[in-house]
């Protein structure tokens, strides 16, 4: 692994990807040798889960910076600070009002605190994207769930789509309920820019940020940022959740990140807004590859969107991993992530010049060749396959959207979860409980939960997926029948 890290640093590959730092250290400080500051809580060197000197200092300097009334680093990512914060506003059987398009650590809360989920689901953009969870959402959830304990919501979402945070935490306050904010992707948000305001400004209760996803840190590192929750009640499961022998280098990782911040948001966040809004000029020119700008989204569908999520629709010619694929063979640019028919570059503030310039040339370039070739893509391929730079593809796949159904619960997620199971085939699986989550990846959004019966068209939309080439998790394939086995509740 280190021979390939190594190769992978020294490599003309550029990171459109996490972590935020972007491999560029040296940009944020002097360099530090990790194991020289590699200790365990020794005299003078403070306990993160019983902070009083120099972690509770930089602590109340997170606090400070994002306008939060408390913040606790977290060295196990967002995961720990998600299940501590959904612990912490609940009692165990509780109802919570839980956005469908949420991270599996939200579901594994509701698992371990064998909570009672009323979901909500996003809207559907005109892209195919999931789109915003509205006020009128949650209003309708809470007139018919008025004993709803807390909120959950992922804002801005892995694509970049933001709920109106304000609105929605007037609703959940007003019915005496807490409003917990997954906000992983939107770390930077609050720092100028453009980029929209920070949860915790807007009255969220508790925020999770993932500093390591779009800002200078190192991975797994992130903050639970408190507004009104109680601190007594997080730091209990905190302690449950998160590690013991935490990392002093993440924690100096975490500080340094925020001491940049607080020294550089004046510039640092213009300085991308300049660069995005130069390279989104450039490729505004595309035909058959399509770069998306919030201008594109309707107030329906977006309250907000984050333009440093660079979102690249192949449209008719191209599946996404076949563009992710050619974009890293061929122009040596690493994106985050490729879905259908779109891939996902991510942007931070430690992005270059140089690196805006190459992804644009390279999307113009593609563009162009796309042209040429437009009556026959096949042809375009087979040459993309004799030059070496892509092996597999797949023509754009655009999931039907009602492929997010409502499906009838006639078990609690977390009984189902635990029941026996069996595997049966996919044609055995319609008319079942299921006893796992199926998730297309990406944007991960359950398909369906522990509890839910499966139906015909779950069977027929999750088959479709697989065979077109998509990411798909919870089904087993059996390779001598050359069959996919769902998992149902015995």
């Amino acid at each position: 692994m280190e021979k390939e890290l190594i190769n992978n640093s020294q490599s003309n590959i550029y990171p459109f990807h996490m972590p935020g730092h972007k491999r560029r250290g040296s940009d944020i400080g002097a360099g530090l040798d990790p194991y020289a500051i590699d200790i365990t809580e020794i005299d003078n060197f403070d306990n993160l889960h019983h902070a009083e000197g120099i972690i509770k200092e930089a602590q109340a300097e997170a606090a400070a910076l994002y306008g939060a009334k408390h913040a606790y680093f977290l060295i196990n990512g967002s995961t720990c600070g998600i299940l501590a914060a959904i612990s912490a506003a609940t009692k165990r059987g509780d109802k919570v009002l839980v956005a469908r398009n949420c991270h599996k650590a939200v579901y594994h809360a509701l698992y371990l605190r064998q909570l009672h989920p009323v979901f909500t689901y996003p809207e559907i953009t005109r892209t195919g994207l999931q789109g915003q969870i509205t006020e009128a959402q949650i209003r309708a959830a809470f007139d018919e769930n008025p004993d709803i304990k807390a909120v959950v919501i992922t804002s801005p979402t892995y694509d970049g789509v933001v709920s109106d945070v304000a609105a929605i935490a007037s609703v959940a306050h007003e019915y005496g309920a807490l409003l917990i904010v997954d906000e992983a992707h939107g770390a930077h948000f609050g720092f100028g820019g453009g980029f929209p305001q920070n949860a915790i400004a807007l009255g969220a209760d508790a925020v999770i940020v993932s500093l390591h996803k779009t800002l200078p840190a190192f991975t797994q590192t992130a903050l639970l940022l408190l507004g009104g929750m109680r601190e007594a009640a997080v730091e209990k499961f905190l302690g449950i959740y998160e590690t013991s022998s935490p990392s002093y280098v993440l924690m100096t990782g975490i500080e340094r990140c925020i001491h940049y911040v607080r020294d550089n948001k004046e510039t640092a966040f213009a300085q991308l807004r300049s660069r995005l809004d130069r390279f989104y000029q450039k490729v505004s020119g595309l035909s058959h590859l399509s770069v998306v700008r919030k201008s594109d989204f309707s107030a329906d569908e977006a309250y907000d969107f984050d333009e440093s999520k660079i979102i690249i629709f192949t449209k008719e010619a191209m599946n996404g991993h076949t563009l992710l694929e050619l974009l890293l063979k061929k122009y040596e640019l690493q994106l985050e992530m490729a879905a259908g028919n779109y891939v996902l570059a991510l942007a931070s503030v430690m992005d270059t010049d140089e690196g805006f310039d190459r992804l644009a040339d390279a999307l113009i370039e593609i563009d162009s060749r796309l042209e040429k070739y437009k009556s026959d893509f096949e042809e375009f391929y087979d040459i993309l396959k004799q030059e070496g730079v892509v092996h597999q593809f797949y023509f754009p796949v655009k999931m039907d959207t009602t492929i997010y159904q409502k499906l009838p619960a006639v078990m609690e997620m977390y009984d189902a979860y635990d029941a026996d199971h069996q595997e049966v085939y996919a044609f055995k699986a319609s008319g079942k409980v299921s006893g796992a989550f199926i998730n297309i990846y990406p944007p991960g959004i359950p398909l369906v939960v522990p509890g839910e019966i499966m139906n015909d068209k779950l069977i027929d939309d999750v088959i479709k997926a697989v065979n077109s080439g998509l990411e798909v998790d919870g089904l087993y394939f059996d390779p001598d029948a050359d069959m996919w086995k769902f998992v149902a509740v015995l």
